[in-house]
């Protein structure tokens, strides 16, 4: 099915088997692999198919392995720079959008939610170039939105990809319901928001690897998200 014409971000058929109990040893030991050759400077490229040969994984299944993997340094100082939720008090933040709204909807429709080795949860789920509002879209801003307001942000600014079709309807939705609940949101569309997000004094929320490799500043929103509000998700620990 078309990523467009999906009316959720839930599981792909495959994935009850593809990520059932018994594939958990392998895929760990696929992503401490991984992780032990990108802190020896392999290519990401070349150590995913050294592994996953070496495992018979899937696409499916490198994919979610390449996301959970990281170096040992990567993973340190990325949780070192990790601030809490209590960090964003007075706070001006700057928000990976399609990065955080595809893991919570992917969450909300019972799609696979991986804990990574650095701590962040991260889907399966892309965008391949077009977005489409799904029927979890609203409840997820409303849950992000939700939180940063309890936590008592004072202004967030959510970065949305232009080249992606349909950014500029997510832009609206975004903005309207902030409008309506008096959120303190702005929202933006750019050719190359993480570029904005790492030359910020912002604190980012995001899990893209290479935002997190380049902030020195940043929450772990979306684990916080589905670990506290959607605990009956489809969680997934690929830690090792």
């Amino acid at each position: 099915m078309s990523p467009d014409s999906r009316r959720h971000r839930g599981a792909h058929p495959s994935d009850r088997r593809l990520f059932a109990e018994d594939q958990l040893p392998a895929l760990r030991e696929a992503t401490s692999e991984l992780s032990w050759l990108l802190g020896r400077d392999y290519s990401i490229k070349s150590a995913l198919k050294l592994v996953g040969d070496r495992h018979s994984l899937t696409d499916r299944q490198r994919l979610a392995v390449s996301r959970a993997a990281c170096s040992d340094q990567q993973r340190d100082v990325r949780r070192a720079q990790c601030l809490t939720l209590e960090g964003v008090k007075g706070e001006s933040l700057m928000i990976d959008g399609f990065n955080l709204l595809i893991t919570l909807e992917a969450a909300l429709s019972g799609g696979a939610v991986f804990i990574c080795r650095d701590g962040c949860l991260r889907d399966v789920s892309g965008v391949h170039g077009s977005y489409r509002a799904v029927l979890e879209t609203e409840t997820a801003i409303r849950l992000a939105s939700e939180v940063l307001e309890q936590f008592a942000c004072v202004r967030a600014t959510w970065l949305l990809d232009a080249p992606i079709s349909n950014s500029g309807r997510l832009a609206a939705k975004i903005t309207a319901l902030a409008r309506a609940n008096g959120w303190p949101w702005e929202t933006r569309t750019l050719n190359n928001p993480d570029v904005e997000i790492t030359a910020s004094s912002g604190i980012a929320i995001s899990s893209d690897s290479v935002i997190l490799d380049r902030t020195s500043r940043w929450i772990n929103l979306g684990y916080h998200i589905v670990s506290q509000r959607l605990p009956d998700s489809w969680i997934i620990d690929l830690r090792c």
